[in-house]
């Protein structure tokens, strides 16, 4: 994380100042972010934060009790990660998660060696003293552990409370000061009754009131964009996505006609998609949308382009060159909106710094969108009212706008469109046929009351031939492969056990209605070893 991310990040829980927070410190972790996910689903908001932020601007921030997340390093490493000292005096409850835990225990005093016996995978916790954090727990506990090193020497006023087999302080406790450490990962779901642990320190141990919700961080939002924004305009790509539909809803609410947006039409949109879309802002919701009929442009770029990463490049490199004219003829404008969510703020530096104003600019588009940068000398100021929030989260937040089902439980869809779903060359025949076959995927998965149970249904055409007989005829033609996941955030994924009848239901209809078409095939693949797209 940089130090802009983190100063981003910071001034999240100064937003949320009405309500009480709990600081992550992020050492690392591959957890980290589930961590912040887990609090929110008790109704707390909490921030992951860069493990070197000081004492000083914990306390401005002012949350209620702080987690320092597990990491890959050993505390006793030339230059392990360790966070301010003065931490630990800032008289707030802390919760240390296997790395945290130990750093924690070094930091105060104790000892940390490396485990003759490493545990990593499940493993019976035994709860010696329960206290607050083990309050309502069994003894008995099945965890999962990943680590080498272990507290072989407690700081002074700690106590083991809980072991296994392997180690004897497998948690520890300072209850006095509120210090708790965990050898474990609570946050995983193979930690039986780990939400609890999480809720025990929260609510028990942080004295953190469970009231943070999509209501309220609406109030916020509006009231925060009103005042960035003041009487300027504003500008949003429009894609359709889930994402920037609730963010056209939420600032139209804010700032009303000041709201400009642009749907750009590369090409590579589902099927009926475009103009279902525009035909909807426009007349049902009452929103400016500014259509760019660009299909030629983008086709054109792509002639001969086969090579996954060179088709994400060209379509980036003229998505901006669209963006750059058509915004120049709507404008001016002082504000890009953009649906930057939280995980984007954590993994990829999206902005940077005017070192006149100290102002946010933009430098690209969301990365996770995979459609490059905006050129530097555009200098928008961004407005990304959702950089606090997690996917979900947006879409309870666009439950609360009011947001029509069809569009708030929309399947997540890439930037490139179904560019990188027709593998090989790109051309209008082809996504013709990806168009049709996809079709009949999500209205199948639809019409067998499915599609809200998988995170992403949807086809990709091979750029191989099978042979196959239709009607006693030989036929050489196109393979579909049908793709569908079951995910929580897209971080992960596993391939959807879709009922026999459903997919045969799919394939019969591919391979009748779709010409070009003999032969369909499904993806069994997780994610990892493989992605969700095939490009």
């Amino acid at each position: 994380m940089t130090t802009a991310q983190t100063s981003r990040s910071s001034s999240n829980l100064k937003d949320n100042s009405l309500n009480d927070s709990i600081a992550i410190l992020d050492f690392g972790s591959q957890y980290s972010q589930l961590i912040a996910r887990r609090i929110r689903e008790l109704n707390v908001f909490s921030e992951l934060l860069h493990y070197s932020i000081s004492a000083e601007e914990l306390k401005r921030l002012n949350p209620r009790g702080i987690i320092l997340s597990g990491g890959p390093n050993s505390v006793y490493d030339k230059n392990a990660p360790k966070c301010d000292p003065d931490i630990w005096k800032l008289g707030l409850p802390v919760l240390g998660v296997c790395y945290g835990m130990q750093l924690m225990a070094q930091e105060l005093g104790g000892i940390v060696e490396p485990s003759k016996v490493r545990e990593f995978g499940r493993a019976m916790l035994t709860v010696i003293h329960h206290g607050l954090l083990f309050k309502g727990m069994d003894s008995s506990i099945d965890s999962w552990m990943s680590h080498g090193d272990s507290v072989v020497g407690l700081p002074s006023g700690f106590r083991a409370v809980a072991c296994t087999m392997d180690t004897p302080t497998a948690a520890v406790a300072d209850e006095e000061r509120g210090f708790y450490g965990v050898q474990f990962h609570p946050e995983v779901v193979h930690t039986k009754g780990g939400q609890n642990i999480i809720r025990n320190f929260v609510a028990d141990v942080a004295g953190c009131s469970q009231n943070w919700n999509m209501s309220m961080f609406l109030e916020s939002a509006i009231q925060e964009v009103r005042e960035r924004v003041g009487e300027k305009r504003v500008l949003l790509a429009l894609s359709g996505g889930v994402d920037s539909s609730t963010l056209a809803f939420l600032l139209h609410r804010a700032i009303g006609d000041q709201l400009s947006c642009m749907f750009i039409d590369q090409g590579f949109m589902r099927k009926n998609e475009p103009e279902w879309l525009v035909n909807k802002f426009a007349h049902e919701f009452h929103i400016n949308v500014q259509y760019v009929d660009a299909r030629s442009r983008f086709i054109n770029k792509l002639a001969g382009v086969i090579d996954p990463e060179d088709k994400r490049k060209v379509i980036g490199t003229e998505f901006i060159r669209v963006f750059e004219e058509e915004s120049k003829k709507l404008g001016p404008f002082d504000y890009l909106a953009q649906g930057t969510l939280y995980p984007d703020v954590i993994e990829s530096s999206v902005s940077t710094v005017d070192p006149a104003t100290g102002e946010r600019v933009a430098v690209k588009i969301k990365s996770h969108h995979n459609v490059g940068g905006l050129p530097k000398d555009l200098q928008f100021k961004l407005v990304e009212p959702f950089s606090k929030l997690f996917k979900d989260e947006v879409r309870r937040l666009a439950l609360e706008l009011e947001v029509p089902e069809g569009i708030r439980e929309r399947h997540p869809f890439p930037g490139p469109g179904l560019a990188i779903r027709v593998l090989g060359e790109v051309t209008p025949e082809r996504l013709n046929t990806l168009r049709d076959a996809d079709w009949i995927v999500r209205e199948e998965v639809k019409a067998h009351g499915l599609y809200k149970q998988v995170w992403q249904a949807f086809a990709v055409l091979l750029p191989t031939k099978s042979v196959g007989v239709m009607g006693d005829q030989r036929t050489y033609e196109n393979q579909v492969v049908i793709r569908a996941v079951t995910s929580e955030d897209g971080m992960t994924a596993d391939w959807a056990r879709l009922p026999y009848d459903l997919l045969d239901a799919i394939s019969r209809r591919i391979v009748n209605e779709v010409s070009g078409v003999n032969r369909v095939v499904y993806d069994i693949t997780s994610k990892p070893p493989a992605t969700i797209e095939w490009e």
